[in-house]
């Protein structure tokens, strides 16, 4: 929710606080009464100030305060003369800008000395003259102050029309939401998005929550990409890309963008390009060649027993010391070339603490080498390569007696994705004493808990390992745990926790110079990006991978697969093929990712070896251990690819790939074959015009019984396909099927049913929609006039009670984590009937744990607090509380789905968002869904933010169905009478969506 329009004279006459004022602003933008009021009152200001100009106050001169260092102000930080920098903000309702402007007109823009913005805007009077940028690097030398705005200049340029020159002026002021008001007004161009994307830009730069900055980051590179599409030598667009892509890190890319600017020619612009460029390749690429020039003297060490020993490359490169001192150890065929290792051994212990290594070291120099020394050859055969971890080494390495030998080969077969003996390593690496080993058993055991679907088993000794890790100093093997946690939980298609666990080990590989592992983190990165739909991100890190190892064919075949995903997901199938066919030409097996694009490709102009490299990548991805859940999912896409060729056959095999799958619910990998498989079976029908059994279909995989007999929707989208089952009132169903669906489906469902269909629905009392993501809980599907719900199945769960003798839970004016600066919320008007069953959880009594057991025996529950999205906490919309002592807060889709409601309660999230839908392509997942899994009987929530007086608009609907009105015609109802009533409110009203 938003602060109270009531706080308007206040934010306007200076009287709140920095923090307040923050709030506010965030409200003005969203609120359309607020905005007119503000309109109007700062017109008047203006006005006044050109009739009485001799009584305006003089401008102060620019300050040099030590105090600002930055050229944005933080969030909450405002000058003193806030009123006089907002107070054109008035201007909005003029006319286009100017497509002219005069020089000598806006020479007060452009200052003499170091410029004040590192980016490039398009203003072409600023832009066209280089200055130098000078960055605060907190010594002596201060950026000047950031002078306050002209109100005169304002003036001249609102009477010229000029819109992008006032956008520029409040840019360079520090004034980002006046700038986008402005920026926003004007017709759309490259250079107008070009100007948005340094804006968000800036934002990003801000302090902040990570998921906030790197939400910034995606918009402006989406802006820049699509600039650059249309126009490739924009040169503010490739230098303002440059500075994104370095703020992600992506310093290799960042450094080609410059160079693209260097190569234009523009004066000052260029050198700086060219310089920039320069610094941003070095300290990339000799951090590569350091990593890479340690690990080739690691390799010596095991070929030629007089190469020096890299005990230099100990400070810089501890981790891959210690991994090639352990090969190099159990390699060492004599009992002198082991001694002679020992200087490593002390520098390596020094680097970590402890004397573990020459302990070990000296307990190997005892050994018999008459005996260790043919079975140390062998297992230096099996590191370089020439010999398989697997079969006759293996066991006679088991039966050598030489346990470190046998570890260190079952690690390596591990890594060679051979069968590992796991319950012997675990034993192995227990019994050495050694924390680095124990680490690797640790993984042995969390893998093998994959394996066997114990993910939360997984999860628990992976995360205790890791903070075990951190508190040795093992920063090698915490990086192997961060992946290790990144993967499962891409596996579990939870990528909001991935991606705080990928971020952690990008920063940290970078910070220990750990090149290989920037290397894996930037694929999570890109993995993590692609599940929630941020593409150009997840682009730009595959590209960064492959622009740092350009020789490494599996990098290549990585890269390329992912691409063509990527370029599949945005519906641009011509360029998903020939980033396929660049995959190919290393003549590797595609993995997973290509499997699943041929599976797609099927449809749209196959080529004759697509069936060979499909069943090679199955083969690939079958050879070692495969789950129930894995083997479902690469049945469905074996069976979409050949439905192609034969109904029959593609059929069974989609058939075969669901009936695994629908044994396996808790199965992250079988949901997802369930989906792609049901999505196939479904436009199948509807290719057919099998309206019926489409409509079987979908009810088998929803789990609703009964299906309705009347007044139904049934919505499936299969990519390019779309399929939309009507009844109406007398139960005949119709249908209809297309396959020219050339864009994703947005935020909004309009347009899906077909006129012809919507009539059909003319009549009912009630409509119960049935949908598959990513249908599923959007706004706009049925008009508002329609009285209908989402319908939810829960599948083999019990329906709870639903009886009177329960409460009825509000929780409202919630003090909030201090931390979030949210504004407070207005407080809730008091029932207009008694309410004898209300229960009432304020302020720091609403806490998370206590509303999670409130609600477990409540008949209603309204929650009438904060509702925020954070993608590096919860894949869907979350909840405010109060913190518990623990500092937790965010009331989560999963852990409602933890929750047990015993008595059927009506759920009112009167919160922003609260029905904002996660973009999984194969299950719908939100907060309102979540508390239908625990036990709701119904659900209203809006997923867009709404204001303080949406509370009442909820409580109105509850009144209504309290007195046993259906509930989707409450809603109905109430927002009509609503909507005539408070017409300004239109702008949410529609996004109220419920859920049955």
């Amino acid at each position: 929710m938003s602060a109270d329009c009531k706080d308007l004279p206040r934010f306007l006459d200076g009287q709140m606080s920095a923090e307040a004022q923050c709030g506010f602003r965030q409200h003005l933008g969203g609120c359309e009464r607020c905005e007119a009021r503000f309109r109007e009152t700062l017109q008047l200001e203006l006005l006044a100030h050109r009739a009485l100009p001799s009584l305006a106050p003089p401008m102060a001169p620019p300050s040099a305060s030590r105090e600002r260092k930055r050229w944005w102000p933080r969030r909450g930080q405002v000058g003193s003369g806030f009123r006089v920098l907002v107070a054109c903000f008035a201007m909005l309702l003029i006319s286009p800008s100017a497509s002219h402007w005069n020089g000598d007109d806006v020479a007060w823009l452009v200052k003499d000395g170091p410029r004040t913005l590192e980016a490039r805007v398009t203003y072409r009077a600023v832009d066209a003259r280089h200055q130098p940028y000078v960055p605060d690097r907190g010594g002596g030398w201060e950026r000047p102050a950031v002078p306050s705005l002209p109100l005169h200049e304002l003036s001249r340029m609102e009477a010229r029309g000029d819109l992008h020159g006032i956008a520029t002026a409040y840019l360079l002021h520090g004034a980002p939401r006046q700038a986008l008001a402005f920026l926003k007004r004007l017709p759309p161009s490259v250079d107008r998005d070009c100007d948005l994307a340094l804006l968000s830009l800036e934002q990003a730069r801000q302090d902040g929550p990570l998921d906030t900055r790197h939400a910034h980051l995606e918009e402006a590179l989406e802006l820049l990409s699509e600039v650059l599409r249309v126009a490739p030598r924009h040169p503010q667009a490739l230098w303002n890309r440059a500075l994104t892509l370095a703020e992600l890190g992506l310093t290799l890319q960042a450094a080609d963008s410059f160079g693209e600017v260097a190569k234009l020619g523009e004066p000052g612009w260029s050198e700086e390009a060219a310089d920039r460029e320069r610094a941003l390749r070095e300290s990339t690429l000799s951090r590569g060649r350091a990593w890479k020039d340690a690990f080739a003297a690691t390799r010596d060490l095991l070929t030629d027993a007089s190469a020096p020993l890299p005990v230099a490359a100990v400070r810089d490169h501890p981790g891959i010391l210690r991994l090639a001192f352990y090969d190099a150890v159990r390699a060492a065929p004599r009992r002198q070339d082991v001694l002679r290792l020992l200087p490593l051994a002390r520098a390596l212990d020094e680097r970590y603490g402890g004397s573990v290594l020459q302990t070990w070291l000296a307990r190997v120099a005892e050994r018999d080498f008459t005996r260790r020394g043919p079975f140390a050859r062998r297992y230096a055969q099996l590191v370089l390569g020439t010999l398989s971890p697997s079969g006759e080494v293996m066991e006679e390495l088991r039966r050598s007696g030489e346990d470190d030998l046998y570890l260190g080969a079952l690690v390596l077969a591990g890594f060679a994705r051979q069968p590992v003996d796991s319950a012997a390593l675990v034993r192995l690496a227990r019994a050495s004493e050694d924390p680095w080993m124990r680490v690797l058993g640790e993984l042995e055991l969390a893998r093998a808990d994959q394996r066997e679907g114990r993910w939360w088993n997984a999860e628990q000794r992976l995360v205790e390992a890791l903070d075990s890790c951190q508190k040795q100093g093992l920063v090698y093997r915490c990086l192997g745990l961060e992946q290790a946690l990144t993967d499962l939980y891409l596996e579990l298609h939870r990528p909001a926790e991935a991606f705080q666990h990928a971020w952690n080990g990008w920063s940290r590989a970078q910070e220990a110079r750990e090149w290989r592992y920037e290397q894996v983190f930037l694929q999570e990165l890109a993995d993590v990006a692609r599940y929630q739909h941020s593409f150009t991100s997840a682009r730009a890190y595959l590209e960064e991978s492959l622009v740092r190892m350009p020789e490494d064919c599996a990098q290549r075949t990585h890269m390329h697969s992912n691409v063509a995903l990527l370029e599949w997901q945005r519906f641009r199938p011509e360029a998903a093929r020939e980033s396929l066919e660049r995959a190919l030409e290393c003549e590797r097996p595609l993995g997973m990712t290509g499997a699943r694009v041929l599976s797609e490709l099927a449809r749209f102009q196959p080529r004759p070896h697509d069936g060979h490299w499909l069943r090679r990548a199955l083969a690939d991805l079958r050879q070692s251990d495969v789950s129930p859940g894995r083997e479902a999912l690469l049945l469905v896409f074996e069976g979409q690819f050949a439905l192609e060729q034969s109904r029959d056959t593609g059929q069974a095999l989609l058939w075969r790939g669901v009936s695994m799958a629908e044994h396996l619910p808790d199965s992250v990998d079988a949901r997802k074959a369930l989906a792609f498989g049901y999505s196939a079976l479904l436009s199948e029908a509807g290719r057919a015009g099998a309206w019926n059994e489409a409509l079987s279909l979908m009810a088998r995989e929803l789990r609703v019984e009964p299906v309705p007999t009347s007044c139904l929707l049934a919505v499936s989208l299969q990519h390019e396909r779309t399929m939309v089952l009507a009844r109406g009132p007398d139960g005949e169903l119709k249908g209809a099927y297309s396959t020219g669906r050339r864009e994703p489906l947005r935020d909004v469902a309009s347009g899906l049913v077909p006129q012809e269909l919507l009539k059909e629905l003319t009549g009912c009392e009630h409509v119960d929609v049935l949908t598959r993501p990513p249908v599923h809980g959007l706004t706009g599907l049925l008009p508002d006039t329609l009285a209908w719900s989402y319908r939810v199945g829960r599948g083999g769960r019990p329906t709870p009670v639903q009886d009177g003798g329960s409460r009825h839970l509000v929780v409202t004016e919630v003090a909030s984590p201090p931390a979030l600066r949210l504004p407070k919320l207005g407080a809730l008007t008091a029932p207009r009937v008694p309410d004898p069953w209300r229960v009432e959880l304020r302020g720091g009594e609403a806490t998370l744990s206590r509303v999670s057991r409130e609600m477990a025996d409540a008949s209603e529950i309204e929650l009438h607090t904060h509702g925020l999205f954070s993608a590096s906490m919860s894949d869907a919309s979350m909840v405010v509380l109060a913190p518990d002592a623990d500092g937790d807060y965010a009331l989560t889709a999963d852990m409602v789905r933890q929750t047990r409601l015993k008595h059927a309660p009506l759920v009112l999230l009167a919160t922003c968002g609260a029905a904002r839908t996660a973009p999984f392509p194969h299950e719908s997942y939100s907060l309102p869904v979540a508390f239908i899994s625990a036990g709701a009987s119904a659900v209203l929530a809006a997923s867009v933010e709404i204001p303080d007086s949406a509370g009442a608009f909820f409580e109105k609907v509850r009144e209504r169905i309290r007195a046993g009105t259906r509930p989707s015609v409450a809603l109905r109802d109430a927002r009509a009478l609503w909507l005539r009533e408070h017409p300004d409110d239109a702008r949410w009203l529609s996004h109220v969506l419920l859920f049955e």
